[in-house]
């Protein structure tokens, strides 16, 4: 089973730009479709991309597609979500998540953007 820990988060103002990093276990990194989700308080869990273990496939959703840039290094066995322009509608727990047989996921890093 996959274990999958984020960071990167934190505190940044309207404008601003963070990177996270998802950092995975496991002995086939590189298989794995991997994927960063978030989730603010109240809402629904939402997608934001996707990169396949090739890393010639990648989606984005609308929200942050031209904003946020979704790679991996399979070497290191770590997906990056690197996020410029940050709005306050950003603000969200950020999960990577793994698809190994079944969907496994992070414990998630803050990502609070203020106006």
């Amino acid at each position: 089973q996959v274990r999958l820990v984020e960071s990167g988060g934190g505190l940044v103002q309207a404008g601003g730009s963070l990177r996270l990093s998802c950092v995975a276990s496991g002995r086939n990194f590189s298989r794995y479709v991997m994927y960063w989700f978030r989730q603010a308080p109240g809402k629904e869990r939402e997608f934001v991309a996707s990169i396949k273990g090739s890393a010639s496939g990648t989606h984005y959703a609308d929200s942050v597609k031209g904003r946020f840039t979704i790679s991996r290094d399979n070497a290191k066995n770590t997906m990056y979500l690197q996020m410029n322009n940050l709005k306050p509608e950003d603000t969200a727990v950020y999960y990577c998540s793994a698809d190994d047989e079944g969907i496994h996921w992070g414990q998630g890093t803050q990502v609070t953007v203020s106006s």
